[in-house]
C-alpha cells in the first residue's frame, strides 16, 4: 500500500530522532519500494559506528539493497529528513533510485538543490525526481534542538 510522502517521512523523523538519542546528528531515512513497503530504514551512525560514511542515506540504502538482494533499488524512493550531501548523491544515483524527497534544505553542504544541483547533471546516465521541502518545519526543529542542547551542554 502505498502512503503520503509524509507518512513516510514521518517514519525518516522517527529514525532521525533515534539517532539524536544516541548522541548521533538527527537525520534519519527510509528506503521505500514501489509497492510502498519500507525496505531500509536507518539514522546517522557515523560516530556509534566510527564510519564516516555512516550517514542515514547510505545505511537505509544498504539495508534496502540487502533486503533486495540487489544494490540497484531500481522504482524506490528514498525518503530522508535532511538534504543530502554529495556522498549520499552519488550513492542514489549508483542505485538508480527512482526518487528522492527529503525535507529540510542544508544550506552548508546540501548538493541537491542548495550548494549545487548534483543529481541534474548530464553526465549521469540515471536521473532521480526530486521533491524537497516534505515536513521541512519538523526536520529543522529537531535538528536546532539537537545542537541547542549540544551548545548548553559545552557551556557547562
Amino acid at each position: 500500500m502505498i502512503r503520503s510522502d509524509e507518512f513516510y517521512m514521518h517514519r525518516a523523523l522517527d529514525q532521525a530522532h533515534l539517532a539524536a538519542d544516541m548522541g548521533e546528528v538527527p537525520v534519519g531515512a527510509v528506503v521505500v519500494d514501489a509497492e510502498g513497503r519500507i525496505i531500509g530504514e536507518a539514522g546517522n551512525a557515523p560516530v556509534v559506528n566510527c564510519d564516516p560514511s555512516g550517514h542515514a542515506e547510505i545505511l537505509a540504502l544498504r539495508a534496502a539493497a540487502q533486503y533486495q538482494g540487489n544494490y540497484r533499488l531500481a522504482g524506490c524512493t528514498l525518503f530522508v529528513t535532511l538534504e543530502p550531501c554529495m556522498m549520499c548523491a552519488g550513492a542514489m544515483v549508483h542505485a538508480r533510485l527512482r526518487r528522492l524527497v527529503y525535507g529540510a534544505a542544508e544550506p552548508r553542504t546540501g548538493m541537491i538543490e542548495s550548494k549545487a544541483n548534483l543529481l541534474a547533471q548530464p553526465w549521469f546516465n540515471h536521473a532521480i525526481e526530486v521533491q524537497g521541502g516534505i515536513l521541512a518545519v519538523p526536520a529543522k526543529k529537531c535538528l536546532k534542538a539537537f545542537f541547542a542542547a549540544r551548545r548548553v551542554d559545552a557551556e557547562r
